[in-house]
């Protein structure tokens, strides 16, 4: 197994515009460090650099800015046949004419370790459930968009990888597909503790595969935690809007004796030091509202069903403001009713408006 470090790392790129060429920063200044054997997932919008910093990581791009590290070997110093690294991209990136046997077993042929292949793929077949040996003889064009992926893990597992990783594997996946195939992938992490790398867009596969989470914007990681302290203790509110579904709610208010008030809800104690009349953002997730009898009235503007977990999702709207919460199925409200709510003040976390920093 292997640690990644990643320090000081910039990349930018010259991009044509009708008032000519601009320099654009996919990568600005990023520093990252990934343990032996944990899997750090790289989580954020669409061009934030997820991809761009896992191509850097892999050698695929060179830095204009910045190391990457290999067990405090700097990478460029590691021969490109001794990097072993396995890598999985959003399309698989099968060879078209070959079989998935021969492309699972490329590099054990080329070490002349052929007779290591089919005892590789039993072992991933055992591990994943996923029965490999109806696929060896099919070409990339006669395999469903899942089964190329699992050949492609399958390839990456077969190389001794040092390092794995993964570029949105199981985006162009359907929604159980993708679940299947990130159970699979799951338990083959667990038996091969490679140190990986996961780029993805979605917060259920970073938060069931990763150790660690990296959320991206803009070229910058504004925060570096395991999931649950992203979703709990969010530094600023980018990441307290980005993590979690449904989104956090965001309210509006200001400091008076030491309290927030807001339009429908307020009095919850603010931290000494703050001026009156300073202007907080009030960040509280779904579940820190609660249906109250004696609470505030809101009226409900939607209600969606989450049958699986014998819950409501309620829209409530009230004074120009709006929330998000949720019910027991029991309770039995509809949209267009009236409800009494609550905030637990504990859920409450607090924002600079104009900064968007973290008021602790």
């Amino acid at each position: 197994m292997t640690s990644i470090t990643v320090q000081h790392v910039t990349k930018r790129f010259t991009q044509a515009s009708k008032s000519g060429a601009r320099t654009v920063y996919a990568l600005q200044d990023v520093s990252v460090s990934v343990r032996s054997g944990d899997t750090l997932a790289i989580l954020g919008p669409s061009g934030c650099g997820k991809s761009t910093l896992l191509r850097v990581i892999a050698g695929l791009t060179k830095p204009d800015a910045g190391e990457v590290f290999y067990d405090r070997v700097n990478l460029n110093d590691i021969p490109l046949q001794e990097r072993g690294i396995g890598m999985v991209f959003q399309d698989g990136a099968l060879v078209p004419h070959w079989e998935a046997e021969r492309t699972i077993g490329f590099h054990l042929w080329l070490r002349h370790r052929q007779q290591e292949v089919p005892e590789r793929i039993a072992r991933i077949s055992q591990i994943t459930g996923f029965g490999m040996d109806a696929l060896l003889e099919r070409r990339p064009r006669e395999l469903s968009g899942g089964e190329k992926q699992r050949v492609a893990v399958a390839r990456a597992l077969a190389r001794d990888p040092r390092v794995f990783l993964f570029d949105e594997p199981f985006s162009n996946l359907d929604a159980k597909l993708r679940t299947q195939a990130r159970f699979e992938l799951h338990r083959l992490l667990d038996e091969f503790p490679v140190t990986s790398i996961y780029v993805t867009h979605d917060q259920i596969e970073a938060s069931a595969l990763a150790d660690c989470v990296a959320v991206m914007r803009e070229g910058r990681i504004e925060q570096l935690d395991a999931f649950a302290k992203l979703y709990d203790d969010p530094h600023n509110l980018f990441v307290a809007t980005f993590i979690g579904t449904p989104t956090i709610n965001l309210l509006e208010g200001t400091v008076r004796d030491h309290c927030w008030h807001g339009m429908t809800f307020g009095g919850f104690p603010v931290r000494e030091g703050l001026a009156e009349g300073t202007r907080l953002l009030a960040g509280v997730r779904a579940e820190g509202i609660s249906f109250a009898p004696e609470g505030e009235l809101g009226q409900i503007a939607l209600a969606t069903l989450h049958l699986e977990q014998r819950r409501v999702e309620l829209e409530v709207r009230a004074n120009g403001e709006h929330w998000t919460m949720f019910t027991a199925m029991e309770e039995g409200f509809r949209a267009g009713d009236p409800i009494p709510c609550a905030i637990d003040p504990a859920a409450v976390l607090y924002f600079d408006p104009e900064t968007g920093r973290r008021v602790s």
